[in-house]
Parts: structure tokens; sequence; C-alpha cells
């Protein structure tokens, strides 16, 4: 494979991607900083495919980086593969408003082929590959130039690992028949909607006690507030303002600014400050939340009770057993929330209940819930048995 010097200029890159148009899929990897601000700091992108990688410099000077988004978010005929690619893709919307697409995730994969949950990459390398990954350049700050060779090396190592990886796991997948089970899950991390960044919506996040009208309003305009400040300043929310702090305003709004001094989580210049002045501002202008927006109430285990929270905890077990049985990660098949609406009764909406899940996993499950399954030792491993169910009917006798 050829490894290209560090693309640092608009010729070289868009020849690359010219070339790289051609292929039938690339790797791609991004090297970021983000621990002291709001948007991730781009500072690599790596790409390849099995004949040639390189990294790409975003920060050099001109550089025209719109060869490399359009193959990425433009070019149906390429697929792109990630590993864990959340981050990755959420920074190439950041600066396109749109996704890489069509997409491939090994991370996913791997849970289809049972290689884990959440396989790092450097296990999985190892596990498929054979290689050692050297991890010796991991906490590199990527925004500091220029980078050396080693830094280098590892951050084009990662594409051409993945442009190996890549065929061998599609041909597990296709041996096992298992290349269906995971196209949902690579359509939902390319949804453009799992990054969009909404001001208004991000309360949502943020756990708060109170379903009152009033509170909840305040959380909202609050939280919206700080959202547009911190990517105003270019710092993380948490620094500006921390979660636990916004909800106790939103709970017990100060009276005046010079209140906001006595606060415990606010700086004390927030008394006296300009930023201090817009907070009162969001704080007195807040409005009650509207009827229809108010959050339903969900219990822990929504119509469970006693026998139903055994019951979810008996399809839990069913769970790890089915998922060893057919060597897939239990996380792929179904969510512990799944678990417990079924358990309560439920069969609306519950993708266990359809399709391959259903096949696998579901069927057992419903067998379960209504009493045709049950468990047994069996050689020393536990296994599940079918039962036939009798259902006599009350003698008036």
């Amino acid at each position: 494979m050829r490894i290209h010097p560090l693309i640092e200029d608009s010729a070289a890159l868009a020849d690359l991607c010219a070339r790289l148009a051609q292929s039938s899929f690339v790797a791609v990897d991004t090297e970021f900083m983000r621990e002291s601000t709001y948007w991730p700091d781009l500072c690599l992108i790596q790409i390849g495919n099995t004949e040639e990688a390189a990294a790409v410099d975003p920060k050099a000077d001109g550089i025209d980086m719109s060869p490399l988004l359009d193959l990425l978010v433009d070019n149906e005929d390429v697929l792109k593969v990630f590993h864990a690619g959340g981050q990755d893709v959420e920074i190439v919307y950041n600066m396109t408003g749109k996704t890489p697409h069509p997409i491939f995730d090994t991370q996913i994969a791997a849970m289809a082929l049972g290689l884990g949950e959440q396989i790092g990459y450097s296990n999985l390398v190892d596990a498929l590959l054979g290689h050692s990954l050297d991890k010796g350049a991991r906490f590199t700050d990527w925004a500091r130039r220029p980078l050396d060779k080693r830094q280098l090396d590892y951050a084009v190592g990662d594409v051409t690992h993945l442009a190996e990886l890549f065929p061998k796991m599609l041909e597990r997948l296709r041996d096992t028949g298992r290349g269906a089970w995971i196209n949902a899950e690579m359509e939902r991390l390319a949804d453009p909607a799992n990054y969009e960044n909404v001001p208004e919506l991000s309360w949502k996040r943020i756990r708060i006690q109170s379903r009152k009208a009033d509170v909840l309003g305040r959380l909202k305009a609050i939280a919206a507030w700080r959202e547009r400040e911190a990517q105003d300043k270019n710092l993380p929310r948490g620094r500006l303002l921390r979660d636990e702090t916004l909800a106790d305003i939103a709970s017990h709004p100060p009276k005046n600014q010079q209140s906001l001094g006595k606060i415990r989580g606010l700086p004390s210049s927030w008394a006296g400050n300009d930023i201090g002045a817009r907070l009162m501002d969001v704080i007195d202008e807040a409005e009650a939340l509207p009827e229809n927006e108010l959050p339903a109430r969900k219990s822990r285990k929504p119509g469970l009770g006693k026998e139903g929270a055994l019951v979810a905890d008996l399809l839990k077990l069913l769970l790890k057993i089915r998922a060893r049985e057919i060597g897939v990660a239990s996380r792929l098949v179904a969510k512990a929330d799944e678990l417990e609406r079924l358990a309560a009764g439920e069969r609306e909406e519950l993708g266990i209940l359809a399709g391959w899940r259903f096949e696998e996993f579901g069927q057992d499950a419903l067998n379960l819930v209504e009493g045709r399954v049950a468990f047994a030792v069996r050689d020393g491993r536990l296994k599940v048995t079918h039962t036939e169910v009798t259902v006599t009917e009350d003698s008036d006798e």
C-alpha cells in the first residue's frame, strides 16, 4: 500500500480524492481535540483504500477541503468505513450539514459477529488481523504543528488497518447471512437528525425532578441560552454552566442578579457582569412550558409491578442465553427498556417483535412471557426449553 506524505495543499488533495472516488469503499478516521472547546477542533482526516492512504491537514493554509467533503457526503457510489464513527460523523456534519453516506461501522459489525458489545479498535485489529497496534501516540496534541513521523504513522495506520479489516468482516457477514442485521444500525448512524443541535431541545438532556410547567419552562429557556453562549464562546457547555447548577436555578430562580453570586457553581463575577445580566433576562422572560410539551410520567418499570419485574429479569437472562447461542452481542438484539415493555404487556412498536430480531429472540421472548418457555441446566450449561401449556377452565360443578 502506498502511504502519501501529509497532504497540505489543495491540488494533492483533489488528485487523491479523484482516485479514491473510483473505489468501492474508503476507510476514514479523524483526529480532533475537544477538551476545551464546544466545537471539535478537527486536526487531521485520514482516508484510504486497499491501495493508498494519506493524512490530510485541514489546518494547512489555504487548503480547499471540498473535494474530500464532497467524496464523503455526496458520492453515493463509495461506501465510507469507520470504526465507532459517531464523533467522526458529527464532525463532518458540523462542516457540511450532511453526514457520510452510505456508511459502514466496524464496531457495529463486530457486534453481529459476536466480537463484543463495544469492541475497541486495537482489540478488533488484534482479533481479526493479528496485529498489535502501537498506542504510543494516542495522547498526541493533534493541534500542534509540526507532527512528527511517528504521530503521522500512527494516524494513517488507523485507516490502513481499517481498509484491511473491512473486506474480512464483510466476508464473515456474508458467510453468516447477518449483513441485513446491521443495516438499520448503519442507517441510524448516518441519520442527520442524530447530529442536529437545536438549542431549544437541549433541556431534554438535563435531569430534573420537577414536572412543574414553570420550572420546566425556565429549564428550557436557560438550557437554550447556555447552548448559544457556549457556541458563541466555543466553550464546553459544562464549563460555562453545569447541568446540576442549571437545574437548581430553574427550580429556585434568583430574585435579582446580585443573588447569582450566592449560587454554588456560578462564578461570583456573574453578580455584576454582562453574562450574568443576560442570564437574568432569560430567567425573567421564561414562560411556563406548554401542556403539549410536558414530559409524560414514566415509572422505572412501566406497568410492571413486582411480578412483571421478575419476568423482565427472566427476559434479560433469556437474551444472554440466546445471544451466546447465536454468537452475537446482546446489545444488538434488544435493549433493556424493550424487555421491560414486553414484560408489562406491550406488543406494539417493539423492534424485537419484527424481522431477524423476532426470529432469533423475539419469538422465544413471547413464548417465555406466555408460559411456553422454561430454563433448564444440561451438561452444566443453562439452556432454553419449550414446554406445552395446559389451560384448564373453571368448572361450575
